[in-house]
């Protein structure tokens, strides 16, 4: 049966193709019409930065938000001590205080680019569940909060049956996870009048438990609704790349490089890639997706620019495409590239070719930068380069240096 949404939310939802899941359709679809609900997506405070990975649900968020509801980034300053061990295949290492804070900081940078953090009722609140799980008592805990859940059930969940068969065991650490973050849902109802909760497909067993929980303690309605995940059409994780992770920090990764990485989107996954991570209207995502040969790369270029420009600017968004038709087109080496800078104490006697690669991020190991030139993959200055066992003097880089893996991906190197 196909089902109309009354509320704005829910229908870009469906329309864009963010929904995978929900625990009550047409529940939530009324509460939406009916006032402002309070939505909340949880983020472990694991690195530094967000990376693209976590774009889908942040671009939720900015909709939650465009269409008159209350979005809350919840830091995990306290789950991220325990580790989701959702679908992992080992135990995340623990960090320090210090460093869960660190990160905390990190992140914090980019939700300010796609939310209004403000005090009117659709303003956006930042919380860190520390708050209220740092000062729990571990006895009043079990007693409140354990006794509502079966660990029958909690075995049940293929993120947890995932890890019980595996070599790394599931630490009862990790097991507490879910708990936790099902108290999250709880609290954050309690206390802020939180309705919903939002996640990947992968977070729908922790979703359910924080539903149920909070129904049997408080006796409150709240939903739960879930993204699918996402690969690309050749069957990758999205936001994996060759040279690592698409970070959201420029500190961490270029305007250009993150520019570049959407500009690289595949032919079949722009459209889809133009509904879920653009505000352009879905007439002509699908219209700029539908385009063939040639054509489609001008999607791509619209799509790289419009994604770059919520994250780091509409100026930096124009100059990454100025740059790469500098690059591409006219043959030029590109004032944004990104550039490894060297000293001549770097250098000494001479630096290996296949060393820059590593080093420029061309190449995540020298074994694989000597496959790129044996694969004829290789270009310095735009010239064809096999040989791997070549030395770069500082006398080589009187000038800029061009590395490029492929045709896509571009490197400087430079003499401080």
């Amino acid at each position: 049966m196909t089902y109309h949404p009354k509320s704005d939310f829910m229908a870009v939802m469906i329309e864009r193709g963010f929904l995978a899941d929900c625990t009550d359709y047409q529940g939530l679809d009324e509460a939406l019409s009916k006032g402002v609900v309070s939505t909340y997506i949880g983020y472990d405070a694991t690195a530094a930065s967000l990376h693209v990975g976590h774009l889908l649900n942040i671009m939720m968020l900015r909709w939650l938000q465009k269409t008159g509801h209350q979005p809350i980034t919840l830091m995990g300053g306290g789950t991220t001590k325990v580790g989701d061990p959702s679908f992992r295949a080992d135990e995340r290492p623990l960090l320090t205080d210090a460093k869960i804070n660190e990160n905390i900081n990190g992140m914090q940078k980019v939700f300010a680019k796609y939310l209004s953090y403000d005090d009117t009722p659709t303003g956006a609140k930042m919380l860190n569940n520390a708050e209220w799980l740092d000062g729990l008592n571990y006895l009043e805990f079990l007693r409140d909060i354990g006794k509502h859940f079966s660990v029958n059930r909690m075995l049940s969940f293929e993120s947890v049956k995932s890890r019980l068969d595996r070599e790394q065991s599931l630490s009862f650490l990790e097991f507490n996870y879910m708990i936790l973050q099902a108290y999250d849902f709880l609290e954050l109802n309690r206390r802020y009048g939180c309705l919903l909760q939002m996640g990947g497909s992968d977070q729908w067993g922790n979703i359910i438990n924080g539903i149920d929980l909070t129904r049997r303690v408080l006796d409150h309605e709240i939903y739960g609704l879930t993204s699918p995940l996402l690969t690309t059409s050749d069957g990758k994780k999205m936001g994996k790349s060759q040279g690592g992770a698409i970070w959201l920090n420029d500190e961490m990764l270029s305007s250009y490089e993150f520019w570049q990485f959407w500009r690289n989107t595949t032919d079949a996954d722009t459209g889809r890639f133009l509904k879920l991570y653009t505000e352009i209207p879905v007439d002509e995502c699908d219209r700029l997706g539908a385009l063939q040969g040639s054509d489609i790369n001008e999607a791509k270029i619209i799509l790289a620019n419009e994604v770059t420009a919520l994250l780091h600017g509409r100026a930096a968004a124009e100059a990454a495409e100025a740059t790469a038709r500098e690059v591409f087109e006219k043959g030029g080496t590109g004032d944004d590239l990104p550039t490894l800078e060297l000293t001549a104490d770097d250098i000494g006697d001479g630096i290996s070719i296949v060393q820059l690669f590593v080093r420029a991020g061309l190449s995540a190991t020298g074994k694989e930068a000597k496959r790129l030139f044996a694969d004829n993959g290789a270009k310095v200055n735009d010239a064809d380069h096999k040989d791997a066992g070549v030395l770069v003097t500082v006398a080589d880089l009187a000038s800029p240096m061009k590395l490029s893996a492929g045709k896509k991906r571009h490197a400087l190197i430079v003499l401080k």
